[in-house]
């Protein structure tokens, strides 16, 4: 099927450049269906992407794309689109990511910048704002869920009885609680490093948007600052977690959002991405032969284990993660090194 796919999307870019032939590059892809080409023509270069119509949102990822746009955020420039078949030309950010640039000593300065960029968003109008799908509570819901069928049962063996069912329930139901209580606003969804490109003049890009919805205004928040695949300390994250409480704030003068209540929508917020993340991180490996994620989960299970740690009502989820899926885990993880 990719011979096909790389043949017909051959053709489709010959026709739209009015070339006899074109000639790609694969780079390396995401968690996702999409396949990524680059390709230079007359002394320009361009990104191909073969997005599956089956698998893939692309009127999604154009919608999004011209939101992003009149926000004045840079994103890249579509310059071809044939929805039927799933393919888009697009122009090329290079190869700059903003996660092979950061240290400890720079962090705050990029980091400053990406929030920048998310104080854009909340200026998003309402008009636009009404065509993303809502971050609810059963989109919430069905997130969560991946960890437990996908982490715990398919690769750890982990079968929780009605009890610790119903206690781990009672957990997600508290996360919940949180992030539906929270102001909604553009939420980019997987707003983090290996998702910004660096361009010249230290302008940042942004990439892998088209899963955009209308969600709790700290989520893109933590998904910068508690990256998944990067730890950082919390002495550098906390004046930017408050910086941006305090933009939040400004822009949203109705909301009493005091520091406190700000970081336990921080806190809880992230818990959710990260249990969801190591439940699709195990998906990766189990159901889409993409194994590399696998080296992921023992950070988010780090976050879930010390958040957690944290609050009274998660205890349930502090000592499944502590006890029994970290250990579980060592032990998947020995028996096939």
């Amino acid at each position: 099927m990719d011979n096909l796919r790389t043949k017909a999307l051959l053709q489709w870019l010959a026709s739209q450049f009015s070339a006899e032939e074109i000639s790609i590059e694969p780079m390396s892809g995401d968690a996702g269906f999409r396949r990524y080409f680059r390709f230079q023509f007359q002394g320009r270069s361009y990104i191909a992407v073969d997005a599956p119509v089956k698998y893939s949102n692309n009127q999604a990822f154009v919608d999004v794309q011209k939101i992003m746009q009149a926000l004045d955020i840079s994103v890249p420039e579509i310059i071809a689109l044939d929805l039927d078949q799933g393919f888009l030309c697009l122009s090329d950010f290079g190869d700059k990511l903003l996660s092979s640039k950061l240290s400890p000593e720079n962090m705050q300065q990029y980091y400053t910048l990406a929030i920048g960029e998310l104080n854009k968003t909340l200026t998003c109008k309402p008009a636009q704002l009404a065509n993303l799908p809502d971050y609810d509570e059963k989109f919430i819901r069905i997130e969560l869920n991946i960890f437990k069928e996908w982490l715990l049962e398919k690769h750890l063996n982990i079968n929780l009885n009605i009890n610790e069912q119903d206690e781990l329930n009672a957990c997600f139901d508290y996360l919940i609680t949180a992030i539906t209580a929270q102001p909604k606003v553009f939420m980019h969804r997987d707003f983090h490093s290996r998702n910004i490109m660096l361009l010249p003049d230290e302008k940042l890009g942004i990439i892998d948007f088209q899963d955009a919805v209308y969600g709790p205004v700290t989520y893109d928040l933590v998904s910068l600052l508690r990256d998944c695949y990067v730890r950082w300390p919390n002495e550098l994250i906390t004046p930017l977690v408050e910086r941006y409480r305090q933009q939040v704030q400004t822009l949203l003068p109705n909301e009493n959002i005091t520091a406190e209540k700000w970081q336990y929508w921080f806190d809880l917020t992230g818990l959710q991405r990260h249990i969801k993340a190591s439940g699709i991180f195990a998906r990766l490996h189990h159901r889409d032969d993409k194994s590399g994620y696998l080296t992921d989960i023992p950070l988010t299970l780090s976050y879930i284990k010390d958040v957690s740690g944290q609050y009274d009502k998660l205890s349930f989820l502090h000592e499944l993660v502590s006890k029994r899926v970290i250990p579980a885990l060592h032990k998947v993880q020995l028996s096939t090194n």
